[in-house]
């Protein structure tokens, strides 16, 4: 490692990637493919990622036979079950339990690989329900997830109490970094499962193609969210890998909410659908405002997104078109 120094003058520790074997879990998915073409270009001598079908991270076993297979110098685990209000609300069990048994079971066959370094990816979904905006990561631990994200969230959070433990204990150089909502191309568009930017996407395509008068959409509209591009990401945990070295978590978001009742606007203008947007007060809100605090990435590990909410969108809705609703209406067709 080589000696530079962040944006607020204090030392920092370089990881060189050149000739480094890296193993990124989730790597074939939504963040982790950008993930793995900017190691490469960073001049990772091999990325490794392995196959759900093929290695099953809940099982220790499974865990144990990759980390064999793949001797890995440097560990990103990216890897999750995660869905928005819907899936999570239907599935707390099992987020819970796998993100909880992929993230013991790789983190601890990293320390017992002796690997140079491991990168767990949590989530935004951690903070408290009622964390006072921005959310800075000294406010993590106090108070209870809004309820719909918190077996997710805990579950993540768990992880980084490990990461502490093990650093603490042998000396296990493992970092923690929490990304806000992201979105981009290549996301998750199944109405089952997907984040709400997706699924707006969808919603208000399908929509304007079918020529309806009016689409229909969770909540009140009231609650806030910040959206991060998914490129944008890769960049902060390739950025985060090579460069941050301390035990405290860091948010990686853009530090900009936006109400979801003017986000839903924004991609109907996007889409062109035209017609009336309704309001299902039933269904849950989830937390009431969500925006990071991202002076500590800034800081430490010199990240600053830079792609804009206008352009990471139309370049969302773009890719949706050419890949998904092309393939669909040609199917229907």
């Amino acid at each position: 490692m080589s000696n530079a120094h962040d944006g607020s003058g204090r030392e920092r520790s370089e990881l060189g990637l050149g000739g480094k074997r890296v193993l990124v879990t989730g790597g074939a998915g939504f963040l982790g493919m950008p993930v793995c073409q900017l190691l490469n270009e960073r001049g990772a001598g091999e990325v490794i990622v392995p196959r759900s079908g093929e290695h099953d991270l809940t099982d220790a076993g499974a865990v144990r036979r990759l980390f064999e297979q793949s001797r890995p110098d440097v560990v990103l685990h990216l890897a999750a079950e995660v869905g928005g209000i819907g899936a999570n609300r239907d599935n707390p069990g099992r987020f819970f339990y796998s993100n909880m048994a992929m993230g013991l079971n790789v983190i601890e066959q990293a320390r017992l690989s002796g690997v140079q370094k491991l990168v767990q990816v949590g989530t935004v979904c951690s903070y408290p329900k009622f964390t006072p905006v921005p959310f800075s990561e000294s406010s993590l631990w106090d108070g209870y997830p809004e309820e719909t994200n918190a077996p997710y969230g805990i579950a993540k959070k768990a992880l980084l109490v490990m990461l502490a433990g093990y650093r603490e204990q042998y000396g296990f150089p493992g970092i923690f970094l929490m990304p806000t909502n992201l979105y981009g191309p290549r996301d998750n568009f199944d109405p089952r499962s997907s984040h709400v930017i997706p699924a707006l996407i969808r919603k208000c395509e399908e929509a304007r193609l079918a020529d309806q008068p009016f689409i229909e959409c969770w909540g009140t509209g009231s609650a806030s969210r910040e959206f991060l591009y998914v490129d944008d990401c890769a960049e902060a945990i390739v950025a985060a890998t090579e460069r941050y070295e301390s035990p405290e978590p860091v948010n990686i978001g853009v530090g900009k909410e936006i109400s979801i009742r003017e986000l839903v606007g924004l991609i109907a203008e996007a889409t062109g659908f035209t017609g009336e947007i309704r309001w299902d007060a039933s269904k849950p809100d989830g937390q009431p405002r969500r925006v990071l605090d991202t002076t500590r990435a800034e800081e430490r590990i010199g990240f600053h997104a830079s792609t804009s909410f206008a352009d990471g969108l139309s370049a969302t809705v773009d890719w949706f078109r050419e890949h998904l609703g092309a393939a669909e209406r040609a199917q229907a067709g």
